[in-house]
């Protein structure tokens, strides 16, 4: 991409990625506040805020942030597979999206709920704190994929330890003879063995730690509210 077209990509990834934070704070405040508000009148706009603001804000910003990621990963040198934390904050925003498009008849069931003539309270309690973890959750989970595109930590993936290999060979043995050639890649290979593998395993080992952590911490909390029977 040219540079014009690349500070392009970059700001509508930004914009929308914080966008789609910005919206699911909004999103769990109207839960909470359906959820501990004694107005029935407050109850109702809150539940059918949520429905309005999923579908038209939330589920749009995800997509755009979903697409411009790989606008930008594909149209860069980062790429999308070359990097873990790359690939780590791609997999997060993906699993984000299956997750709220899989909630979505929910949140119309409260929003149906809460339009009836009598208020179901009991009905809208349990649907109400179901809608307030899974945003929790959602906030949590897309947090990291923020982190790692501030802090980059390093690490390769064996297809980018290819690729990065396969463009440093050219310039690295130009002008040189096929006897050195051969004490240089054995020097290479074995430099890669005993020091570069070693962090780059350890890396990887961080930055996927991390999103097991966030992923298994979710699915703890489900759980222990009772939500993931559902």
């Amino acid at each position: 991409m040219t540079p014009g077209l690349r500070k392009f990509a970059l700001t509508t990834h930004v914009a929308s990625s914080v966008g789609l934070l910005g919206s699911i704070a909004a999103f769990l405040a109207l839960a909470v506040a359906a959820l501990t508000s004694q107005d029935a009148q407050i109850v109702r706009a809150a539940y059918l805020a949520m429905d309005l603001t999923a579908r038209l804000i939330i589920v749009p910003l995800a997509f755009a942030s979903l697409l411009t990621g790989l606008v930008q990963s594909l149209g860069t040198p980062w790429g999308l597979f070359r990097h873990y934390w790359v690939l780590a904050k791609f997999l997060l925003t993906v699993f984000a999206t299956v997750v709220l498009l899989a909630k979505l008849e929910l949140i119309g069931y409260a929003a149906r709920l809460a339009a009836e003539t009598i208020l179901p309270r009991a009905d809208l309690q349990a649907v109400g704190i179901e809608l307030a973890v899974h945003a929790a959750g959602g906030l949590l989970v897309l947090l990291v994929p923020m982190a790692l595109s501030i802090y980059k930590p390093r690490g390769l993936t064996p297809y980018g330890r290819r690729r990065q290999h396969q463009q440093r060979t050219p310039s690295y043995r130009a002008g040189v003879p096929s006897q050195q050639r051969l004490v240089l890649d054995s020097n290479e290979v074995s430099r890669r063995l005993n020091g570069e593998s070693i962090s780059i395993t350890l890396r990887r080992a961080h930055v996927f730690g991390i999103v097991v952590i966030v992923l298994v911490l979710h699915f703890v909390i489900l759980h222990v509210t009772g939500i993931g029977g559902h």
